[in-house]
């Protein structure tokens, strides 16, 4: 606590006591309705970042945060807006006295939805209204509660547009500007988009920037439409989280899937989060799956938007135990205990794989971030760790479980998993099966992996 508080007081002058870092939610300053909704969802203590960044978001500092994924950031934004907003609650059914004053941008829908189901957690108990717009659905719902007025707007960059540019929603009374994952949202691809909504937006508002990573380009371009910001960092700049065991498995290309389904089996993992770098190969990667009876999901930029939601909820409800995912699903996705992420391919950005590996290990649980790599991924490997400032060594992949006994036909007695036979891991990775099993009844030990057939262009 007294590092934090160090942190804090290099930033603004130590007589500004609203700017003490607090140890509880209700030294926050925040308004009763909001530290209601708090309690009610759980929390007690916040979390370094928002010890740090609610008290500057509500002293009216333009901010650049930074913290680990699985940190509470959303909390550190999300919380001071409704609390500076709180003048503005009102009950009125006219959308005049409802227009946007809360901006949220963020690079995925996957994320804008998530965001917007924590808005209105924490907004339960206060009359302000919040929607979230994405594409790949229709605009007609969308286009309705906008104009029924809304005081904070979630959103992805594109979808924004299309609404503003038809005149669907107005940005001209936004107070406050949020860029969450805001490394991804000011690269090039998202860049040209967000200069277009900056257009919209008043140029006297509060602008916050959240992210896991910053890198030296990033931060010069963020200055040019922030004004005097202060920079909040909890961890080591570009750093990985401490309690997610990184392993290393040097694999051949063409061994990959096989040891990805070994590096599962043999440490009893409930549920894995497999990334790879082109919506082709985790098409390629599911479907090999499922092929093999394994209950798997795919999702990525090519989906429909109801496929995407639908691989989503049933990973988050355990119907699905491998989801294969793009990046699209390594920025935001706040996905409970989430035992262990693979990086079936290393990412071309060394950045990416911090927001990867962010997905398990979350809110200071444990994780494993297991990374299978190719002899041409090497120098991919040696940016990592450039980029992390870590060592990641290789190890070799785990020993495959042995076969299970078979049963005599004369015994009738189930047979059941030992605890002492499944594994160093089993207990912190795995869930354990509450019923018995027949051995009679389990799958073969070697299973053949059906021929793939090879698509031809269309």
């Amino acid at each position: 606590m007294e590092a934090s508080k160090e942190i804090v007081r290099a930033i603004v002058p130590e007589t500004t006591p609203a700017l003490e870092v607090a140890s509880s939610f209700d030294e926050l300053g925040l308004a009763a309705p909001i530290l209601a909704a708090v309690k009610e969802m759980g929390y007690v203590i916040p979390t370094p970042i928002q010890q740090q960044a609610i008290p500057l978001v509500l002293a009216g500092r333009d901010l650049m945060a930074q913290a680990q994924t699985g940190t509470g950031k959303t909390a550190a934004f999300v919380l001071p807006l409704l609390q500076k907003m709180v003048p503005h609650a009102n009950a009125s059914a006219s959308p005049a006295r409802h227009p946007v004053r809360a901006l949220v941008l963020t690079p995925t829908r996957e994320l804008a939805i998530q965001v917007h189901e924590s808005v209105v957690g924490y907004n339960k108990h206060l009359a302000l209204r919040s929607t979230v717009v994405f594409g790949g659905v229709d605009m007609k719902a969308q286009l309705a509660d906008l104009r029924g007025g809304v005081e904070i707007l979630v959103a992805t960059p594109g979808r924004l547009l299309d609404h503003a540019n038809s005149r669907g929603v107005l940005l001209s009374q936004v107070q406050f500007l949020v860029l969450d994952e805001a490394d991804r949202m000011l690269d090039m691809g998202f860049l040209p988009d967000l200069k277009r909504i900056l257009d919209f937006l008043p140029t006297k508002r509060q602008t916050l920037l959240f992210s896991a990573t910053f890198d030296d380009n990033i931060v010069g371009l963020a200055r040019s439409f922030l004004q005097n910001p202060l920079k909040v960092e909890v961890a080591k700049r570009n750093t990985s989280a401490d309690n997610v065991e990184q392993l290393v498995h040097k694999v051949k290309e063409e061994n990959k899937l096989d040891a990805l389904v070994q590096v599962v089996n043999s440490r009893d993992i409930a549920q894995v989060l497999v990334f790879t770098r082109t919506k082709v190969c985790a098409d390629k990667v599911g479907h090999r799956l499922q092929k093999r009876g394994i209950k798997a999901a795919i999702i990525h930029g090519d989906k429909a938007q109801v496929e995407r939601l639908a691989a989503l909820e049933g990973f988050k409800q355990g119907k699905v135990q491998y989801l294969v995912a793009t990046d699209i699903a390594a920025r935001g996705l706040d996905i409970v205990e989430l035992p262990c992420v693979v990086n079936y391919e290393l990412p071309y950005a060394p950045e990416d794989y911090v927001h990867r590996i962010g997905r398990t290990g979350r809110a200071g649980a444990s994780g494993l971030a297991v990374s299978l790599c190719a002899p041409d991924e090497e120098r991919l490997l040696a940016g990592i760790e450039r980029f992390i400032k870590r060592d990641l060594k290789a190890t070799p992949l785990p020993e495959t479980a042995p076969p299970p006994v078979r049963a005599i036909a004369t015994s009738i007695m189930p047979a059941t998993v030992s605890s002492e036979t499944k594994g160093p891991f089993s207990q912190r990775f795995g869930r354990t099966r509450a019923e018995p099993v027949c051995a009679l009844l389990l799958p073969p030990a070697n299973q053949v992996e059906p021929t793939p057939t090879v698509a031809t262009p269309a």
